[in-house]
């Protein structure tokens, strides 16, 4: 009688040494997977650095760490960048933004910053979330879709933008507002969720208002005054 091997009688990867090398590898993705080398590194001497002061070290040290940031453009604070995979790959800052920290980005998709784009203290991007589950478990399946910020947008301190939204070219963003959907260019959003209170002028420069002074607790888009000749 021939003799047969386990071995011959097992496919390849499967069995006891098989399926602990699989388990292996799967638990040491999920230690280390979230690990950012590159910019972990940056993010030592940028640790040392003062709130608001060296901004422009601040931001050659993250250009060094594979985050598209445009000319002009400073950074003034830590990024706390979170994500998947090469996650310095998804984040692209225009140019001649000011983006102030902490500020709080998950890449789990990619996150667009256009160009003269003002960020204020304790913002927050997600691009992750989850669908609706069971009772037993409400956070379901994870989804995720990505964050654009138009040109000359600017964000107060501590809004929180989720996923798939787009925020429209000279927009502004009223502080602590949660925006859920797509906010037009032009127009000043405020609240939670955040919905449009008023519209904006195409000039900004000849534009003088208040930002408190037009949000109230009635709902509809204020157009614009007129601009000053």
């Amino acid at each position: 009688m021939p003799v047969v091997h386990y071995s011959s009688l097992v496919p390849p990867g499967e069995g006891v040494v098989g399926s602990f090398s699989a388990r292996a590898r799967r638990a040491l993705r999920s230690e280390f997977g979230a690990l950012h080398p590159r910019l972990w590194l940056a993010g030592l001497p940028v640790g040392l650095l003062p709130q608001l002061a060296f901004p422009r070290l601040r931001t050659s040290l993250y250009r060094l760490a594979g985050v598209s940031i445009g000319e002009h453009t400073l950074l003034g604070g830590r990024l706390d960048l979170i994500g998947p995979g090469r996650i310095e790959g998804r984040l692209t800052i225009g140019r001649d933004c000011w983006l102030n920290a902490p500020l709080f980005a998950d890449l789990t998709q990619s996150i667009t910053i256009g160009d003269r784009v003002t960020i204020g203290h304790h913002v927050v991007l997600v691009t992750a979330s989850h669908m609706f589950g069971p009772s037993t478990r409400r956070a379901g399946p994870g989804k995720s879709a990505p964050i654009v910020i138009g040109d000359g947008v600017w964000i107060a301190a501590g809004v929180m933008i989720l996923p798939g939204v787009t925020i429209g070219a000279g927009a502004i963003l009223g502080a602590g507002s949660v925006v859920t959907r797509d906010v037009p260019e032009r127009t000043l959003a405020f609240g939670t969720p955040a919905r449009p209170v008023r519209q904006l002028s195409a000039n900004e420069d000849v534009e003088s208002f208040d930002l408190f002074e037009w949000v109230d607790e009635e709902p509809g888009l204020e157009p614009a005054a007129p601009a000053a000749h």
